[in-house]
């Protein structure tokens, strides 16, 4: 049987608890699990938290849920906290608006190679197979089933999969999307993780791409693997877009590497409450 590496699932969220489930379901099913999975909160009610509670017992890895206070989008910081807490030292990263293809976990780590991330695509399905899915709570889905689209994204081929990551827009840092990436965590840790000065919706994925690459992390692709099915929603407020993109050509213009607002202000603390778990468990 072959011997994969340890995995960290990162699932970020903000008030959908029923997506967050749908979610986590398609997680349990996966041919290979994570070692444990982390729900990165950004601020929900509680309704949230009782959903990780109910799935919690029956859940086959350790799920941990990390919270912070709603001040508004805050996903670079949820996920830094997340990171910070993360034990192991390949981390997958997804949202909690999605459906993962069973082999999803297997794929990105058969793919996984040190010095580089990973950056996959996702499968958009429209209202109405979203909320039929959502109301009965199911995760299976069929390659040719109604209401998806992007056909070759929804495509498991794992020898094309292979032969396509080093070379399908492996330069380009505007093809990407943040709800299906992978990292080791020592790169994450090298350029301080992710951006905080981001706020709002938008190109905090593309950044911290930038500083990745610029610290020479290559960027590989999953195309025919590692397939994500994307619960339909409403576009996110996007009132920080230009700030945020401004962030990105600086940047871009600057070579930048490290960002000076990041992952390192949690290790103390994450350390400590993991410490404090160890010794009650003890």
């Amino acid at each position: 049987m072959k011997t994969y590496t340890k995995s960290s699932l990162i699932i970020s969220t903000y008030n959908w608890p029923e997506a967050l489930r749908l979610c986590l379901l398609s997680v349990k099913e996966q041919s290979v699990l994570p070692d444990e999975v982390i729900i990165a909160d950004d601020g929900s009610t509680e309704e949230t938290s009782a959903i990780i509670e109910a799935i919690r017992p029956t859940f086959p890895v350790r799920l941990v849920h990390i919270w912070h206070k709603d001040e508004g989008f805050q996903l670079s910081k949820i996920r830094n906290k997340a990171i910070a807490t993360s034990s192991f030292k390949y981390i997958i990263q997804i949202d909690g608006d999605l459906i993962l293809h069973k082999h999803f976990i297997k794929d990105h780590l058969n793919l996984s190679k040190p010095g580089a991330f990973m950056t996959g695509s996702r499968v958009l399905m429209n209202k109405q197979l979203s909320e039929r899915l959502l109301r009965l709570q199911k995760t299976g889905i069929q390659l040719f089933e109604p209401g998806l689209g992007n056909l070759f994204n929804r495509v498991n081929a794992a020898w094309l999969s292979r032969c396509l990551a080093d070379h399908y827009r492996t330069h380009d840092i505007f093809s990407l999307r943040g709800c299906n990436m992978a990292f080791w965590k020592e790169d994450l840790v090298r350029v301080n993780g992710y951006n905080e000065c981001f706020t709002g919706w938008g190109r905090e994925d593309n950044e911290i791409a930038v500083r990745l690459i610029n610290s020479g992390i290559r960027k590989r692709t999953i195309k025919f693997g590692g397939i994500v099915f994307h619960i339909h929603h409403q576009e996110a407020d996007r009132r920080n877009y230009q700030e945020n993109e401004g962030r990105l050509t600086y940047a871009l213009q600057n070579n930048s590497v490290y960002c000076s607002q990041g992952l390192d202000q949690y290790f103390n603390t994450f350390n400590e409450v993991e410490q404090v778990e160890n010794e009650l468990i003890a």
